[in-house]
């Protein structure tokens, strides 16, 4: 909300039948105001005529509304909620709010503004305010309080009592008396420490009396509003409008917006901070805000820096402290020690070494102090606003700097806690353990060790940087990764691995080396940081091989083979998953001959080994099977289901699929649901199933995006636009695309920007852009080649011969397929090679070599049939006979043509099946055949179009039935 602008005059309405000047007021104030007949309650009525005068109010109160500063902001959202209690026509008692919150939030500022927002609204005719002073080290007692209201009330000195009940008295039958005048007043009691300070202050009816505190005073029984610091974006306005104020040419805001927000940040975007800061920089308009950021920056000096020398924050937050008890000052010091975010109650038992429950009762007294806050969600974990944290801290320091004593104390509290992260991290890890972990006091299962891993991970890792280099870094971070690569937690994942290698460097601890590189090695990994993974794990296995630790060098040989893999050195990974799984069975590992089984299976995959991959992953999912390891299976059903559908056993694959997803869904594992998902949405898109497979994509893109997993949502998105041009559904499956390259682009993710760019380039030609399709598959190519992908380049050569055919750069396209095919062989990739043996022959034809394209045809079926691909030999068999026509061999070409569109009927792919009608028609009609024959050829292929929801293609064959080309 910006700053609000005071009409120099309000108007309270006329009575009718007053004179003017008589029992009126202008403004807010009584003073000039006269009251005839004022009624006194005391030792008896007194009718009298008062004429106030303009008296000294006392330091405690103020007799007016001030405005408001003109950087007001950020609160039209609580401004609504109070005003809520305020309209006219409410109880019949008077109403009573309560606006309560930590120091600096700003609850003075807010009932001024709630005071000019009622006024505007017509629904009061004055504002009284009055300041309790309830933290100074001598409050306001009530009697003063009374007096000062009295005074603005417009009561004479010598007609106030010198009693508090006596005042009481009189100011509610002044209230009284204006009631029944029609007039309305709001009473802002501000600053009050307890409910004694505010209750004689209520009045009967008709009035609204507003309380600020730090405290939530209950026993006034007011409606309660809790005020918290900014938003961010009020903050960094607030920031923005302080320096105007002084200075309307300052841009310093609008100049470094990324400083403003991090000061803002390092406010707490508490307002009083945020004038300070911006008071501090007014005073300094060469100062940028990146040097005050560099200033607030170390939590030791943050305070300091928050002093402008009329207002100290630092000293209004110990000015808390003396309103604690000894107990709970204590407790508040003890809580700086703590270094993560927020604390739960046996956190905090463990902290100060008390029972939960008596701790509970302190934490509380903490809260309605405002210097704790309780979690609404989960009602045994506390926290600190930033700053008071930085207090607490600071409170800490001194007092263990104040004596051996306490600092030794301090200390022990400080060892309980850390003790109590690293026992309850360890139980927790157990149960995330392939076996379930073994029997805990602290976890009853694999579920409730999720949620406090949840609850606890910033504590964790603020605790694991707070003890680096030491023994605690090297327990949690071993401790903690399994948890963090499960949530895809990769950032803190790579953080806490690194810890724990540093811990072990520092600490001499030779026999934990090893592990912490492999560790670090499987992190770095999951970031696609393959080189450095690479090197990690050559560091591990040198390790383990100088230690002679046999299970230690399977491990690294298998997380080596890993990394080789993701760096396309397939026939390297293979090697090293073989030397793994020879360690692992020489030790008797089953479990670690599982996850080697796996791995070797993903590996001959990738070397199109698909017959052997089936047969390592079977042998893995069963050997996890053996040891009962749940995740493990749920793994290797995946990769089970990925070989199944590479060897065309789409059905099988499918339910391979599902029972993966079964699996990481009992685990409560959203990164393998994904992953299962986006595996199913690729077998379902093989069955032809692609409204499915859309939606098994769509599923895996958001379970990535929960996860915040750019890589996988990257892929998921890469995955959703090949089914979306399975639909027709071009112009979404190029956003798709397009919107995975921008994901790999800013992974830096090159193998993944260069796979995005060949479906975008196919999806280009499909929108007919087949010149931004060249340069698509083209950059592709150019990628592939700097990643030295031979398997990559391939595809990417064969797309682009495709694209340059569709040109008419049929040269051009004849030798991009063959350098495709060239690649193919060197692969032994049979598929590729049929593929790329397919579209050379188009290619030829093109070119008007039909019995070179003849023979490539007939090659490429030949390696379909070899692949035993009924889709591949369908589409080759349709060339094939497209190529006989051309070499006039129309006996050959008709039965070719039979079979293609018997074929891809079977494969219910209408697409082709209509092309392939179309080319049957057209060789129908060249060989001389009966019109009746050529015209049902055109029928078919046109319901084939239908089917495939292609509606011009459809109305092309119509045509074509209808007036058959000529010839027929």
């Amino acid at each position: 909300m910006g700053a609000k602008k005071q009409s120099g005059k309000r108007k309270s309405g006329e009575k009718k039948g007053k004179r003017p000047g008589q029992g009126q007021r202008t403004g807010t104030s009584f003073t000039g105001a006269s009251f005839e007949r004022s009624q006194v309650l005391g030792s008896g009525t007194q009718n009298t005529k008062i004429n106030v005068q303009a008296y000294a109010a006392v330091p405690t109160a103020l007799n007016a509304l001030p405005g408001l500063p003109q950087e007001f902001t950020g609160r039209e959202d609580e401004i609504t909620k109070v005003l809520s209690l305020l309209a006219p026509g409410g109880a019949a008692g008077a109403a009573v709010g309560s606006i309560a919150g930590l120091p600096g939030v700003g609850k003075t500022t807010l009932t001024h503004a709630v005071g000019h927002a009622a006024l505007d609204k017509g629904w009061f005719t004055g504002v009284q305010m009055v300041n309790l002073r309830g933290y100074d080290p001598t409050p306001v007692p009530p009697q003063d309080a009374l007096e000062a209201l009295l005074r603005a009330l417009g009561v004479a000195a010598d007609h106030i009592p010198p009693t508090a009940d006596g005042r009481e008295g009189l100011y509610r039958s002044q209230l009284d008396a204006l009631a029944r005048e029609g007039e309305r007043m709001l009473i802002l009691a501000d600053n009050a420490s307890t409910s004694d300070q505010v209750r004689p202050l209520l009045p009967a009816h008709h009035h609204v009396v507003l309380v600020t505190s730090r405290h939530a005073l209950p026993g006034l029984g007011a409606r309660l509003f809790n005020l918290h610091p900014l938003q961010p974006d009020a903050a960094v306005n607030l920031l923005q409008q302080r320096l105007e104020v002084a200075d309307p040419n300052d841009m310093r805001v609008q100049d470094e917006p990324v400083a403003a927000e991090e000061l803002a940040a390092l406010c707490g975007y508490l307002p009083l901070a945020l004038q300070i800061a911006a008071a501090l920089l007014a005073d300094d308009p060469d100062q940028p805000l990146s040097e005050r950021v560099r200033m607030l920056t170390d939590a030791g000096t943050r305070l300091g820096g928050l002093n402008d020398g009329e207002r100290n924050l630092r000293a209004v937050f110990d000015e808390c402290l003396t309103r604690l008890s000894h107990q709970e000052a204590d407790l508040y010091r003890l809580l700086g020690l703590h270094p993560g975010p927020d604390i739960s109650t046996p956190a905090a038992a463990a902290l100060t070494g008390q029972p939960a429950d008596k701790i509970t009762t302190l934490l509380r007294q903490l809260v309605r102090a405002r210097l704790l806050a309780q979690n609404g969600q989960a009602r045994d974990r506390w926290s600190m606003h930033d700053l008071l944290r930085v207090h607490a801290q600071e409170q800490a320091r001194i007092a263990m700097d104040r004596d051996r004593v306490p600092r030794r104390r301090y200390e022990q509290a400080r060892t309980r806690l850390t003790n109590h992260y690293v026992r309850h991290a360890e139980a927790a890890d157990a149960q995330l353990q392939p076996s379930g972990g073994a029997e805990s006091t602290l976890f009853a299962g694999r579920e409730q060790a999720l949620a406090w891993f949840d609850a606890e991970r910033e504590n964790l890792l603020a605790t694991t940087h707070t003890h680096a280099r030491t023994r605690t870094a090297c327990h949690l971070g071993f401790t903690l990764g399994r948890y963090l690569e499960l949530r895809r937690r990769l950032q803190d994942l790579i953080t806490i691995r690194a810890h724990a290698l540093e811990a072990c460097q520092a600490l001499g601890d030779a026999l934990n080396l090893a592990g912490a590189w492999n560790n670090l090695g499987a992190a770095l990994g999951q970031l696609k940081r393959h080189a450095e993974a690479h090197d990690a794990h050559q560091t591990a296995l040198n390790l383990h091989q100088q230690t002679g630790d046999t299970r230690g060098q399977a491990t690294a040989w298998n997380n080596l083979g890993n990394t080789l893999g993701q760096l396309k050195r397939h026939a390297e990974a293979h090697n090293a998953h073989q030397t793994a799984l020879d360690l692992h069975q020489q030790t008797g590992d089953t479990q670690g001959q599982a996850v080697a089984w796996n791995n070797l299976g993903n590996t001959l995959a990738q070397l199109k080994r698909y017959a052997e991959a089936h047969d390592a992953h079977q042998t893995a999912l069963d050997l996890f099977q053996q040891t009962d390891d749940t995740q493990g299976q749920a793994t290797a059903w995946n990769s089970l289901g990925n070989t199944l559908r590479q060897l065309k056993r789409a059905a099988e694959s499918h339910d391979a699929h599902q029972t993966a997803l079964g699996l990481f869904q009992r685990l409560d594992d959203a990164q393998g649901q994904a992953n299962a998902w986006n595996s199913l949405g690729n077998t379902l898109r093989q069955l032809k199933r692609h409204a499915e497979a859309h939606d098994a994509h769509q599923t895996a893109l958001d379970l990535h995006q929960q996860t915040d997993d750019t890589h996988g949502q990257a892929n998921a998105w890469n995955n959703l636009g090949n089914t979306l041009a399975q639909l027709k559904c071009h112009a979404e499956a190029h956003d798709a695309h397009q919107t995975a390259l921008g994901l790999f682009q800013r992974l830096d993710d090159i193998h993944g920007q260069a796979n995005a760019w060949n479906n975008l380039g196919n999806t280009l030609a499909q929108l007919k852009c087949h010149a931004e399709a060249h340069d698509a598959h083209q950059a592709a190519l150019d990628l592939f080649h700097r990643l030295d992908d031979i398997q990559g380049q391939a595809d990417a050569w064969n797309n682009l011969g495709s694209t340059l055919a569709q040109l008419k750069r049929y040269a051009e396209a004849h030798d991009a397929h063959q350098a495709a095919l060239g690649l193919f062989h060197r692969l032994d990739d049979i598929h590729g090679q049929a593929d790329a043996w397919d579209s050379l022959g188009s290619t030829l034809a093109q070119l008007k070599r039909p019995a070179e394209a003849h023979d490539a045809h007939q090659a490429a079926l030949g390696l379909f049939e070899q692949l035993d691909d009924i889709h591949g030999q369908a589409v080759a068999w349709n060339n094939l006979g497209t190529a006989c026509r051309d070499l006039e061999r129309y006996t050959q070409a008709i039965a070719a043509g039979e079979k293609a569109v018997a074929m891809l009927t079977q494969e219910e792919d209408w697409a082709r099946a209509g092309e392939a009608w179309a080319e049957f028609a057209t060789t129908l009609n060249a060989s001389g055949a009966e019109p009746p024959q050529v015209r049902e050829a055109w029928v078919q292929s046109a319901t084939a179009y239908i089917r495939a929801g292609d509606d011009e293609a459809a109305a092309t064959s119509r045509a074509n039935a209808e007036n058959p080309p000529t010839g027929a």
